[in-house]
């Protein structure tokens, strides 16, 4: 199996510990050209599955799906709101719950398809996918709403490590493709749900239920699909138990770069978290308008930039894209927090659309790929345990923090001093990055006269290949 370092949309496509430690394995014999996964697809061959091309795409339309799901609560939670008078904390919370569970999930379960399979693991996040616009049907108070995101949560962590896994095993030879997809239809699940929704609730009949009617059937119907037609490249093996074991850990030479991006690697999932439960009150407020649909745009403003950019900067090395995507997160910052303080449309549909862009520069074409690249083989699954910790803990802990505050001091005041603190932030982890990359190329400078190219080059690795 080669062993060079994944790329970032790869590691987006795993996005869990473990997720490809035992592709060989689950892939059956590796000879040069044979595709991932071609002995489980030989073994389905014959029993109706669809050919490989059709299957990575209805793959990563699965994923879309459970993405779409997860963001479709979003802008129904003033609505419930109002209708079950509950507070901003828990408003948060329930928000919260469903990033915590999602976190463990990935930890404990994100390597289950490379034992049990991908078409098993992804009918049963779909299943739970199900069962949670049920919960949600069925919600007549805060308690089911709970268990509905915790639900979700659980089956949007199990989808996005089988799924990414599959497209992965699925993609065409030297197209590359499936990491892409991947980051695609998470970011574009997210952006498109809460969008769409929106316009559900603002528009049609029965705004707390037609949604989710919808994407009961839509659920059943792709778990349906799933265990029928989509091929098997994880043929079911041994050692299940033993892949239920999180592995966290920071190599001792990617402590210091995780110091220094650590600032940027708090402010954008910080961002996205904000958005995505209480972005839509807070777009209310500042367009003046009760139009559901002004939160949907500014959750896909976030999420939909954040896409394109982590695209787009996938060429150029993860130093340079971190520092832009931190100088990028800090100009959306300020625009926001100016426009909120203003109360200007325009200026808060842009500085949403730049602090996305940020984000997906940042986090993910940046220090996410810096990072992966300074681990040897065997410490990659625990460093990215430990990355996708950071994540979710900062995407989900400030956000329950502002909840709080929005009871006690008001959306508006919350809103200024989140974004003030994102702003430093982002100030902060520029500030370290040129500070850490000017020492090291003054202590490079004369040892690489003497000794020749480095062999690790901590802040210049991470290029799009």
């Amino acid at each position: 199996m080669p062993q060079e370092s994944p790329n970032l949309e790869e590691q987006l496509a795993i996005a869990v510990p473990d997720a490809r430690a035992d592709r060989k394995e689950a892939g059956g014999d590796r000879r040069p050209g044979r595709p991932a996964g071609s002995g489980a697809a030989k073994a389905s061959a014959g029993r109706g599955m669809l050919p490989r091309a059709a299957g990575f795409w209805l793959v990563a339309g699965v994923l879309f799906l459970l993405l779409f799901a997860s963001a479709a609560a979003s802008p129904l939670y003033s609505v419930y709101q109002a209708e079950w008078h509950f507070s901003a904390t828990t408003l948060t919370a329930v928000f919260a719950v469903y990033v915590l569970v999602l976190l463990v999930t990935l930890l404990v379960f994100g390597s289950l398809s490379d034992y049990l399979g991908r078409r098993r693991v992804m009918a049963v996040a779909l299943a739970a996918g199900a069962g949670a616009c049920g919960l949600f049907l069925a919600a007549h108070g805060v308690g089911l709403l709970f268990a509905a995101r915790a639900l979700q949560g659980a089956a949007v962590g199990a989808a996005t490590s089988a799924a990414g896994a599959a497209l992965i095993d699925m993609q065409p030879i030297r197209g590359g493709r499936g990491p892409a997809v991947t980051s695609a239809a998470v970011l574009l699940g997210l952006g498109a749900g809460g969008l769409g929704t929106s316009a559900l609730v603002q528009y049609a009949p029965a705004p707390t239920h037609l949604v989710w009617w919808l994407l009961l059937g839509a659920s059943a119907a792709a778990a349906a699909v799933a265990v029928l037609a989509i091929p098997e490249t994880a043929p079911r093996r041994h050692g299940v138990l033993a892949s239920l074991r999180p592995r966290v850990a920071v190599p001792r030479q990617a402590r210091g770069t995780l110091a220094v991006a650590l600032p940027c690697m708090i402010a954008a999932p910080a961002l996205n978290g904000f958005y995505l439960s209480l972005g839509p009150s807070l777009a209310a407020q500042v367009l003046r308008s009760p139009d559901l649909l002004w939160g949907g745009l500014v959750i896909f403003l976030v999420a939909g930039t954040g896409a394109a950019a982590s695209v787009a900067f996938r060429v150029i090395s993860g130093s340079a894209a971190m520092l832009a995507g931190c100088l990028t997160l800090l100009a959306g910052a300020v625009m926001t927090l100016a426009a909120i303080e203003t109360a200007s449309a325009a200026a808060f549909l842009a500085g949403t659309a730049v602090a996305g862009a940020g984000v997906g520069t940042g986090f993910f074409a940046g220090a996410y790929r810096l990072l992966t690249a300074l681990a040897d083989p065997g410490q990659r699954a625990g460093l990215v345990a430990a990355i996708w910790i950071v994540f979710y803990l900062a995407f989900s802990v400030p956000v329950v923090a502002a909840g709080v505050a929005t009871t006690h001091f008001g959306l508006h005041q919350t809103a200024v001093v989140y974004s003030a603190a994102l702003a430093v932030l982002a100030a902060t982890a520029a500030g370290s990055f040129l500070f850490r990359k000017r020492s090291q190329t003054r202590v490079a400078g004369p040892a690489a006269a003497h000794a020749g190219p480095p062999a690790q080059r901590n802040f210049t690795e991470g290029r799009g290949r």
